[in-house]
């Protein structure tokens, strides 16, 4: 096929000489041909695919460095940093958003700089979700968003899959809307209340007519953030180094602990340490827990499943949260350690950075 001048090209390409000239010399796009005399460069029409990537790329305002690496990447990889990037820059949008309302307040004379300053925090995170090694489908589901993060594990058989999707479905009209400091708490409970009827109908439309799903989410507004939580999907804190469970396990095994009949390390190994005693079921009735934090700069929260908290030991959790790598970096670790213990279980996992503005 006929060389393009780069003219043709950058024409063809939506993209100015310019521009060509430096992907260039950054080793993005190099010309198919370069004449030896003139210098003038040209491109084969089979280049325009990665040229238009790049285009796209930059446009999203992404660094020239990381659509290099990009761009390297097979289809599906590629899509997965696009989308690591985006969840990033929504993330860091929220936060200029508060920054932009609290000086909108605090010019105005609405607001207080060092009270309202001391507010303002946002969070960085990252999401996932994988089967397990010996697992022949994946019922867990996790979520995070600038206000939402959510971890939920369906119970296997008939529903269990639709029953996390839908719970997490239920709270996410969370994330389009600012709820005050003051109503978190009702918002989660409302919230989990429509996620066990929208479960109700799930499971009327089974055979076994059972769909039951875990639930552990956080919903945020400044440095406010509230938790529900039911069954044994957990969440944990990573504060100046220490890690604390924030999350009491609603199971069997965890009430005979509870009672003093069994020890943590019995518990551990014991036969029926998966049986939930609490759980969202779609029967109504539901007993989430309920509570309120107050975060600080420099927190790091871990939601997971228990496909990660059981082969994994809680002070190996507390070795990779501690890490200098962002939430993306975090997930990579936490998710290899657990198929390096066998991922008996599928995994589910989301870890999210408080930030100050």
């Amino acid at each position: 096929m006929e060389l393009l001048t780069i003219g043709a090209f950058a024409r063809a390409a939506r993209l100015s000489p310019k521009a060509l000239r430096l992907y260039d010399e950054l080793g993005l796009l190099r010309p198919a041909a370069v004449d030896g005399e003139s210098g003038y460069r040209f491109y084969d029409p089979a280049q325009l695919e990665r040229a238009r990537l790049i285009a796209w790329l930059r446009r999203l305002g992404m660094p020239l460095a990381r659509v290099r690496q990009v761009c390297d990447l097979e289809p599906k990889a590629a899509a997965e940093q696009v989308a690591d990037y985006w969840a990033q820059v929504v993330a860091d949008t929220a936060v200029r958003e508060q920054l932009a309302t609290f000086l909108v307040d605090y010019l105005s004379g609405r607001g207080s700089a060092v009270e309202d300053a001391r507010s303002m925090a946002g969070i960085r995170y990252a999401a996932r979700s994988e089967s397990g090694l010996v697992r022949t489908s994946n019922e867990d589901t996790a979520y995070a968003g600038t206000r939402l993060l959510a971890v939920a594990d369906g119970v296997r058989g008939p529903g269990g899959n639709l029953a996390s999707a839908a719970a997490i479905e239920a709270l996410k009209p969370l994330e389009a809307k600012a709820v005050p400091a003051g109503d978190l708490l009702g918002a989660l409970a409302d919230a989990v209340h429509h996620a066990d009827r929208a479960i109700q109908d799930i499971a009327e439309s089974t055979l076994s007519g059972e769909a039951v799903t875990t639930l552990t989410a956080m919903l945020w507004s400044g440095s406010q953030l509230a938790l529900v939580h039911i069954g044994d999907t957990r969440a944990y804190l990573l504060r100046d180094g220490e890690i604390f469970q924030i999350t009491h396990d609603h199971t069997y095994v965890q009430a005979l602990v509870d009672e003093g009949r069994l020890s943590p390390e019995e518990a551990a190994s014991h036969p029926q340490r998966s049986l939930l005693v609490r759980a969202l079921a779609g029967r109504g009735g539901a007993q989430p827990d309920l509570s309120l934090h107050t975060a600080a700069a420099g927190d790091r929260y871990l939601l997971c499943s228990d496909g990660l908290s059981t082969v994994v030991p809680t002070e190996s959790l507390r070795a990779v949260l501690s890490g200098t790598g962002g939430p993306e970096q975090v997930l990579d670790e936490l998710v290899k350690q657990a198929y390096a213990a066998g991922a008996p279980d599928n995994v589910a996992c989301v870890v999210a950075d408080v930030v100050t503005l």
